[in-house]
């Protein structure tokens, strides 16, 4: 897919106050390291994670999104009644039903003949709405849409920290890392045909998406029984299958990439990828034959925050001047499932 007439105009995003380091998850599971004959140390050891943050409890999902999205629509210069279509792509919501992008249009004051809707596809949910809001630009169907999205570990990593202490079952921890890797944020893109005057706005210039389906039962997130009438959320990850089969489904996207974006790896200024932790971020540069010099990574203070990771990571990395004007980068995410999504952008 190739797009003329797509710009990413701005990238809002909003951090939680707490922050909840590494050494503090352990600090609770001392007595499952204690009767593991474990070192503390061995969740950053792992990881490369030293901290996350989490929201207060019974924080909205809707009121960190609206957040990013009020920032992201003054950074581009887009008043809220011109957004022709807005979606909630978080793998976390408030509710089954209505759409939490229900609640976070009627804060932004987006209504009218708005399109509002939710979008689910793990960690690439994001992804997902860039790509449905570029294709309705393209199309000529809207002149601006909006992608939001608020992630939430607190309650998740609380409940696997209470099932651990009960079980104290090695199998149980190692299913359980990825879960600890857990961060929160919420993240708002803006996308415009460019007809709003932004100095700052980023061409999109296409992309690629790929499939593994046969992988879909690696990672599972969701909610099951715990006594009559009562759920407890749950996530279980087979860590290094997820990562042999993802880096494997990545480098096949890899080089459909390039070939529908016409770039040479050397024609690539900077990459970001989905923020999982160190051993992937080296295993999936390794894998495509990227310079790590051309990354950027958040995952060190912010953790795995799912669908908000990759676009929180361009967006900072902007601020700090590591994406310039005018480079070539590419966005390289990947969600169980298996799905891979690889976007480039003229920033």
């Amino acid at each position: 897919m190739n797009y003329q007439n797509v710009y990413i105009n701005a990238i809002g995003y909003e951090l939680p106050p707490v922050v909840i380091s590494s050494q503090e998850l352990e600090h609770r599971l001392a007595p499952l390291y204690q009767t593991l004959h474990m070192t503390p140390g061995q969740l950053q050891a792992l990881t490369g994670i030293r901290e996350r943050r989490w929201w207060h409890p019974q924080t909205p999902l809707s009121q960190g999104a609206a957040a990013a999205g009020r920032k992201a629509l003054a950074a581009a210069g887009v008043p809220a009644e011109a957004v022709g279509a807005i979606t909630y792509a978080g793998v976390c919501r408030e509710l089954f039903e209505p759409a939490t992008a229900c609640r976070v249009a009627d804060q932004l004051g987006i209504g009218g003949d708005a399109i509002i809707y939710d979008t689910s596809n793990a960690c690439l949910g994001v992804l997902n709405g860039i790509l449905d809001m570029a294709n309705r630009i393209e199309l000529g169907q809207i002149r601006a849409g909006l992608v939001v999205s608020c992630e939430s570990a607190r309650e998740l990593n609380e409940t696997t920290i209470r099932r651990m202490l009960n079980q104290q079952d090695m199998a149980l921890f190692s299913r359980s890392v990825a879960t600890l890797t857990g961060g929160s944020g919420a993240i708002a893109v803006v996308l415009t045909d460019n007809s709003f005057n932004s100095d700052q706005a980023h061409r999109l210039l296409g992309g690629v998406a790929m499939s593994a389906p046969q992988h879909h039962q690696l990672c599972r997130c969701g909610v099951e029984e715990d006594g009559q009438d009562q759920f407890r959320q749950f996530m279980n990850t087979d860590a290094v299958a997820v990562m042999n089969h993802g880096v494997d489904l990545g480098k096949r996207t890899w080089q459909e990439f390039l070939k529908v974006m016409n770039w040479q790896e050397n024609m690539i200024d900077r990459v970001v990828c989905h923020q999982v932790g160190s051993a992937h971020q080296t295993a999936i540069l390794d894998a495509l034959g990227i310079d790590r010099s051309k990354d950027f990574t958040t995952f060190e203070f912010l953790g795995n925050i799912g669908t908000v990771s990759l676009p929180i990571t361009a967006a900072i990395a902007a601020e700090r001047g590591v994406l310039k004007s005018g480079d070539h980068t590419a966005l390289l995410g990947i969600g169980s499932g298996l799905n891979c999504m690889m976007l480039g952008v003229e920033w």
